[in-house]
């Protein structure tokens, strides 16, 4: 199941700040604990709830996983296409508490986990939104089996308060789509593999 279970992790990173984060850190957490069922009985009918429309890479990635998972063909077939994602109008920043740092329990509970995970090359954290709407995002560049990696940190988040963790384990190579992009730009680095410093020193 490992190629769909990449195939649904890369589709929720995708959908990142266009699913409401209530359901999509259920959906990821759902994917992490092997709930496979349950993820391709919500995901498709949530898309069409939302009217959210995926182009044609991302419909591939969905009949890919949960199509593969037993989804109604009907309800795929009704997912609307869509060329262009909309680009979600949002915002990021880099410290919470401008001059007080901004690596607390909970950030050094995440790289705790980050730094013994294989695979993973680099962990940054944001902030969207402000005041009272203001969200922790946690970036992770690299990973094995990133589904249960984000299945984890989301768990260890909740454990610290945060009723809608925010955790995207992105590949360390590639483009990023614009909301990943925006967030990390507005980004802290709280950790880097010895590897990857290495080689930045090399290069330097």
């Amino acid at each position: 199941m490992t190629a769909a279970d990449q195939a649904c992790h890369d589709l929720l990173v995708r959908l990142a700040g266009r699913l409401p984060d209530e359901l999509l850190w259920r959906l990821r957490d759902w994917l992490a604990a092997e709930g496979r069922a349950a993820v391709s009985a919500m995901l498709p009918r949530e898309l069409l709830r939302h009217r959210l429309g995926l182009s044609e890479e991302e419909r591939e990635m969905l009949f890919a996983s949960v199509g593969e998972w037993g989804a109604s063909p009907r309800v795929l077939d009704a997912v609307l296409p869509q060329d262009t994602p909309d680009v979600p109008a949002v915002s990021f920043h880099a410290s919470k508490l401008i001059g007080k740092g901004d690596v607390d329990l909970a950030a050094l509970s995440v790289l705790a986990v980050v730094r013994g995970h294989p695979g993973c090359v680099e962990l940054r954290q944001t902030w969207r939104g402000e005041g009272r709407k203001e969200q922790r995002v946690v970036l992770v560049l690299g990973a094995d089996r990133p589904w249960t990696l984000t299945g984890t940190l989301q768990r260890v988040l909740r454990a610290h308060g945060d009723r809608t963790p925010c955790v995207e384990v992105l590949p360390p190579h590639g483009e990023a789509n614009p909301y990943h992009r925006a967030a990390i730009i507005e980004s802290a680095p709280l950790w880097r593999s010895p590897a990857m410093t290495s080689l930045a020193q090399a290069g330097a």
